[in-house]
């Protein structure tokens, strides 16, 4: 007859952890079942017997005990090579599913789906997702980008981050657009309203009752906003309203503008009017590079709190509401902080160029 395991010996501290272990809600069921069958052990229970309470085997017990009279704490989370649970695909499979979601197409399609890579590498939908999941691979997502081809790509991009970052003294910056075409729609029927368990709705047909252009300069450092509705977008309207901004700035400062490089900006009407207010200093950002301009920041937050699910039957029905979110905006203004160096933007220009050209080569 086989004698009994003595009593598992624990150091000064082993108790206290393998204590706070087999209570833990949060750690690993292995590593709970483990501290209490020690925990078990240092009572002097058999190994048969830990293994019929905890519904382990006795050969588990056997070997936990084994495992920390020879290392004690030290590996206790960690599982040896060859144990635990096995991968349910061999590293080939992966490595075909993730070298094929990055270098081909299905026949036919621009994109790969999880049942149409299951189909073409033989494995289940299922097995497809976690793998792009643990490599970020998202073959349903596309992402929009142009690399500007302006040859003062980098001294407008110094110029405008510097702005950003390092305003001059006596001075407002003011990032300055027009937001043209803006369309007065009008639902076909009327709105139902939110109620618990359904969204709100409109239907997905129109009216059109016809467009106004915004005109609008967001103030860098304290967030307001001067914006002015007017029907069309020449360099009439332009002047006009570079008129009000004029009016509305506190005499004394200089202006400096970033705008982008449309026509209507650099017309001879523009720089007659320019030369007449010399305070005034229009700094351009580069070609295809909108982004460099705050201000379309603040016309994604007014076309989403005002524009998009909006009911207008007129124009003026539609000038009133983007005039009712520019004052109450006004009334508790966040400006928006650049954060990145004109280094930075120009380093992953230049990656984004290298990347470009290998492909294209």
């Amino acid at each position: 007859m086989r004698p009994a395991s003595p009593a598992l010996v624990l150091k000064d501290g082993q108790r206290e952890v393998l204590e706070a272990l087999a209570r833990s809600p949060t750690a690993a069921h292995r590593e709970v079942v483990r501290a209490q069958a020690l925990l078990l052990a240092a009572e002097g229970k058999a190994n048969t017997a830990i293994a019929g309470q905890l519904r382990a085997s006795p050969t588990s017990v056997a070997f936990w005990r084994e495992r920390f009279a020879n290392e004690g704490l030290m590996k206790f989370a960690q599982v040896r090579k060859g144990r635990g649970r096995k991968p349910e695909i061999p590293q080939e499979k992966i490595e075909e599913i993730v070298r094929r979601t990055q270098e081909e197409r299905p026949e036919g399609e621009t994109h790969w789906s999880c049942r149409s890579m299951a189909k073409a590498t033989g494995v289940s939908a299922a097995t497809v997702q976690r793998v792009w999941h643990a490599r970020g691979l998202k073959p349903h997502l596309v992402e929009t980008f142009k690399l500007s081809e302006d040859p003062r790509f980098e001294e407008k991009l110094v110029d405008v981050v510097g702005l950003y970052m390092n305003p001059p003294d006596k001075a407002v910056v003011l990032c300055m657009d027009e937001k043209s075409q803006i369309q007065a729609l009008d639902r076909t029927q009327p709105s139902l309203p939110m109620k618990k368990g359904r969204a709100g709705t409109m239907t997905h047909d129109y009216k059109r009752h016809g467009t106004t252009t915004l005109f609008a300069a967001l103030d860098v450092l304290s967030g307001t906003v001067i914006g002015q509705c007017l029907p069309r977008h020449t360099n009439n309207e332009f002047v006009h309203f570079l008129r009000t901004v004029d009016k509305e700035v506190p005499k004394g400062l200089a202006v400096h503008v970033v705008l982008d490089n449309y026509s209507t900006h650099g017309h001879d009407n523009v720089a007659a009017w320019l030369a007449k207010h010399p305070r005034f200093h229009f700094h351009f950002t580069p070609t295809s590079s909108s982004w460099l301009n705050l201000v379309e920041r603040w016309f994604r937050e007014l076309t989403d709190k005002a524009v998009r699910r909006g009911v207008f039957r007129s124009v003026p029905v539609l000038v009133a509401a983007i005039e009712a979110y520019l004052a109450a905006y006004n009334k508790d203004p966040r400006p928006f902080v650049w954060t990145a160096s004109a280094e930075e933007i120009s380093e992953k220009v230049r990656r984004g160029r290298v990347v470009l050209d290998r492909i294209t080569a």
